[in-house]
């Protein structure tokens, strides 16, 4: 007997620890958890019902106040309005999606996310779509703007320049990339890189009249320079405080510009900023400007064409120089240090200038930027470039997948050009109330999506790799045997 019993107790361990084993292969897949379920039918329809209420009454108390009642500025005072229309309808919308994840996924014995999962490309198919996609999307951007002017010309300058800040927040996306997608070092605070190039390319034009082709690299050179005042101190740092020390240099940096009035102008910003000329021509309707050399009418959307080519231009630079450094042996280094850091010091990579070069490039990318978003704007100030700004950048790296070049430029698509495509549906006003604004709403959108992404496809939305270097035959690997790139 005694035996027997030791037989079942060995039994029943190796069978918990084979359901340990594939729990652990499931999340490495990217498949979302899937709870006990119940035998019957009706017991799974019940405690489906139950926790649908429960997260419609825990969104009832949080939604009072930020969905129920809204306050306006009114005459003399602030005017609060009730909107208990807008809240029903979004409890309503959280209660019957709830149901349907515990009766599809969560709970269902057999969930349709298994079934999504196996319609997946496989990552061969990944490869061979990612080869004709990149060529695609390349010839598609060098041609939008021509296509917006001949399909929609009344809305053309609107379109190409939304283009323009999708393609912003790619180059952003890129160059976040580089430190936290190859080199794994968590970074919150990329704004501030993003601030230093917009600031510098402003005041350099203020103080010394140089123009933005003469401030461009000077303000990449400082924003790389700020990177590595960044760096040494956070060299010991890992992980979560890595992130809050990112995130506290970004607040300085705000603050800074703010306090620092006599030189910055402060919360006034700076404004006048000159415009990027065409080899010394304006986009101007004198005789010396770009129309009249080239016999052209004048167009005020010339000079957002000429934008756009220009911010096309840098992000091909980023994606360029990534790629070719990603193979160099800096690139191997940054995504050996992101898979374990102690290992990475026994081969004798020195982790400190490893480090270093992936915040100074990572920052330089995004000096760039900031100085396009300066000529682009014409003023700048502080509030452009809040923690806000840095969670859009680290969501969209994330969401399209660590150290995923095609990922990023999906993500920024999505989550950049959805809210403009969300402004303009006009029955979510029928449906929600003539008040209702999305773009109000975008960071609860963003979050929803992380949620989303975050149980879907914990790894991204491109979660495959190519390896920087190959023994005999290069192919691309699952993101299960990638580090998640948290610096360790």
């Amino acid at each position: 007997m005694a035996d027997e019993a030791v037989g079942s107790v060995a039994s029943t361990k190796a069978l918990g620890e084979q359901r340990d084993v594939e729990a652990w292969r499931a999340a490495a897949a990217g498949e979302p958890p899937v709870h006990a379920v119940p035998k019957q039918g009706g017991g799974i329809l019940m405690e489906s019902l139950k926790d649908a209420a429960l997260v419609a009454l825990i969104t009832t108390a949080l939604g009072f106040f930020f969905l129920g009642l809204r306050t306006e500025l009114g005459v003399g005072a602030l005017e609060m309005t009730a909107r208990w229309r807008f809240l029903i309808i979004a409890v309503a919308i959280v209660f019957a999606g709830r149901l349907l994840l515990n009766l599809l996924i969560f709970r269902s014995p057999h969930p349709i996310s298994l079934g999504i999962g196996r319609l997946a490309p496989s990552i061969q198919t990944l490869d061979t779509l990612g080869r004709i996609a990149g060529p695609v999307l390349l010839l598609f951007a060098l041609a939008l703007p021509f296509l917006v002017l001949e399909f929609t010309p009344a809305r053309g300058r609107q379109f190409i320049d939304l283009a323009i800040l999708i393609l912003t927040y790619i180059m952003l996306g890129w160059g976040l990339n580089i430190v936290v997608g190859l080199a794994g070092l968590l970074d919150l605070g990329y704004v501030a890189f993003y601030a230093v190039g917009a600031y510098s390319f402003a005041l350099l034009a203020q103080y010394t009249g140089f123009g933005f082709w003469v401030c461009l690299p000077l303000a990449g050179m400082l924003a790389a320079f700020w990177g590595i005042i960044l760096g040494f101190p956070v060299l010991r740092l890992r992980g979560d405080y890595l992130a809050i020390v990112t995130l506290a240099f970004g607040e300085m940096v705000r603050i800074i510009l703010i306090n620092w009035q006599e030189f910055t102008g402060g919360p006034n910003g700076i404004s006048g900023i000159p415009k990027p000329s065409l080899f010394g021509l304006e986009f101007t309707r004198d005789e010396g400007g770009v129309a009249a050399f080239f016999g052209l009418e004048y167009a005020s959307v010339h000079r957002f064409i000429w934008l756009y080519y220009i911010i096309l231009a840098l992000a091909l630079l980023t994606n360029f120089v990534t790629h070719r450094l990603r193979r160099l042996p800096i690139g191997r280094a940054w995504e050996a240090l992101r898979e374990d850091e102690i290992a990475c010091r026994s081969l004798g990579i020195n982790t400190r200038n490893t480090k270093l070069t992936a915040f100074a490039i990572g920052a330089m990318f995004g000096g760039f930027a900031g100085s396009f978003f300066a000529t682009r704007q014409g003023f700048i100030s502080p509030e452009s470039f809040t923690f806000i700004e840095s969670a859009i950048i680290l969501a969209i790296v994330v969401l399209g997948g660590l150290g995923s070049q095609i990922g990023v430029v999906c993500a920024a698509i999505v989550m950049i050009g959805g809210i403009e495509v969300l402004r303009n549906l006009d029955f979510l006003k029928d449906i929600f109330g003539p008040t209702f604004e999305p773009t109000h709403y975008r960071m609860l959108i963003f979050g929803l999506a992380m949620v989303v992404i975050m149980v879907w496809k914990p790894r991204g939305l491109i979660s495959s790799r190519v390896p920087s270097i190959a023994l005999r035959e290069k192919k691309r690997i699952g993101a299960d045997l990638v580090a998640q790139g948290e610096g360790r």
